[in-house]
């Protein structure tokens, strides 16, 4: 056995000798020597251990305290049945009919508004397949509270029950609601229907926001972005809409017949997570919310409002303002914005153009940032022909970045804060979606605000089943007529 030892150790015992001859001619280490050296170790132990501890507490808080990424998982767009399209002749086939019933506008002023009426209609950007609900096709009209809300049921529940079918995802997993509906708010809230309806757990942290016109859609995403950096680990659902049949205006006040001619049904459930896992199936992930209200001003506050008119009849007016008040809150949306996202050389060529202007010639004009290095695709709230006209003119935007939101207004009409949504849902349908493409939502609303969300596609996307585009994608882009 020891004849083993030596051969299997042979190698390390030739160096013996060696070693014995450096420890004899090394010189002597003293006691007071060891001891301070064993100090010098201790402390410098003491301090790594000190260290260590200090930076694993520092990465944990980090860690801990750093924004969760929000995830798009999947969206849906609801698709009203057939009967409910109307063309712009059936429109005013019912206006006629109206007419000559004399149930809401006096004879002597119908062919006046019936003429304003269609030079709207024709001049709006809004097709022949758009859709109106169920109590408006009737006559006389039916603008019930039970016509409204089975109007907006219909809605919410089409685009909730397809969200559902198409990710998987049980009711019982959903721990943040927040739902948006500007000017019908009933009680119980809509946001207590859907927790009825699918039997959402008793610690929901649900939400009801109203009043907050057609740019709540970003509100609604921004609030729930929020809520799901303090509650970890779950999902969020924001569901979008506007209810059409209790805001039909029937006056005849000309400002305010104008929302009658643009808004239609529609509506949105988007389904948000902060999960890790969902990072693989997710469609998109949320770079940047940025809201501005410029409520504060008079003009701002006062140029889209609910109001009754001169006959008692309420309805939504709008202010000759308004052109200014959108331009100015724009504005302040883009300043804000564009920093975030506009590459480097873009904020260089804005602060020169800015110092040019403020010191050396105020003539000059601002200089707009091209915003199309920033953003591969546009969704711009389909409000009206003249709103995209004039973000299209002055973003220099191309015809096919605006493409999907005159597609839009024109197949759906102006359907409020869901809009944005139908936009993306038509981008996807038409395989434009690639991995890495940015996306710029903006909407505009009473208040007045401007909101603004960016997203970025997490791989190629594929519309989902169920989009609202599937049965008519072959017939666009279509001309519209100037």
């Amino acid at each position: 056995m020891f004849f083993n030892y030596l051969m299997n150790h042979r190698f390390k015992l030739c160096f013996l000798p060696l070693l014995a001859a450096i420890a004899m001619k090394a010189p002597r280490v003293s006691t007071q020597d060891l001891h301070s050296f064993y100090l010098y170790l201790q402390y410098n132990l003491t301090s790594l251990t000190i260290f260590s501890v200090s930076l694993a507490l520092a990465s944990t808080i980090y860690i801990m305290s750093r924004p969760k990424p929000v995830y798009l998982v999947d969206f849906s767009c609801y698709l009203p049945p057939a009967h409910l399209k109307v063309s712009i002749q059936k429109i005013m086939h019912h206006v006629r009919v109206i007419r000559e019933s004399g149930m809401y506008w006096e004879k002597k002023e119908s062919d006046y508004l019936m003429d304003f009426v269609e030079k709207i209609l024709e001049r709006s950007g809004l097709g022949q397949e758009t859709y109106v609900p169920e109590g408006l096709h009737r006559l006389p009209l039916e603008q019930t509270m039970a016509a409204s809300l089975k109007e907006t049921e219909e809605v919410i529940l089409g685009a909730v029950d397809n969200l559902f079918r198409n990710t998987g995802i049980s009711p019982g997993d959903i721990g943040i609601l927040v739902v948006n509906s500007s000017t019908f708010n009933p009680t119980p809230s809509l946001s207590s229907i859907i927790v009825n309806r699918y039997k959402l757990r008793d610690d929901i942290k649900s939400l009801n926001l109203g009043g907050m016109g057609c740019s709540a859609g970003v509100i609604a995403t921004d609030v729930a972005k929020s809520l799901l950096q303090v509650h970890r680990n779950t999902y969020a659902l924001v569901v979008s809409t506007e209810n059409i049949t209790q805001n039909l205006y029937t006056g005849n006040n000309k400002s305010m017949l104008v929302t009658n001619c643009l808004f239609r049904v529609g509506g949105a459930a988007i389904l948000l997570s902060n999960l890790s896992k969902d990072r693989k199936r997710a469609k998109y992930k949320l770079v940047h919310t940025v809201r501005v209200h410029t409520g504060a001003d008079d003009r701002s506050y006062g140029c889209a409002t609910q109001e009754e008119d001169e006959d008692g009849v309420i309805g939504v007016s709008l202010s000759k303002d308004l052109p200014m008040v959108a331009a100015r809150t724009l504005k302040l949306n883009i300043a804000t914005l564009g920093p975030l996202v506009l590459p480097i050389g873009e904020k260089l060529l804005f602060f020169v153009t800015f110092v040019r202007k403020k010191f050396f010639n105020p003539k000059m004009k601002h200089y707009m940032p091209d915003f199309k290095l920033a953003f591969e695709h546009f969704c711009i709230h389909a409000g009206g022909r003249a709103l995209i006209d004039e973000l299209e003119k002055n973003l220099h935007l191309s015809p096919l970045h605006v493409e999907a939101s005159r597609m839009t207004l024109h197949r759906f009409g102006n359907t409020s804060s869901s809009s944005i949504w139908y936009e993306l849902a038509y981008t996807e349908a038409k395989g434009r979606m690639k991995k890495g493409d940015r996306i710029w939502q903006i909407a505009l609303g009473s208040g007045f605000k401007c909101n603004s969300s960016v997203w970025v596609a997490l791989r190629n996307v594929k519309a989902s089943a169920s989009n609202p585009w599937e049965d008519c994608l072959h017939k666009y882009p279509v001309e519209i007529d100037i």
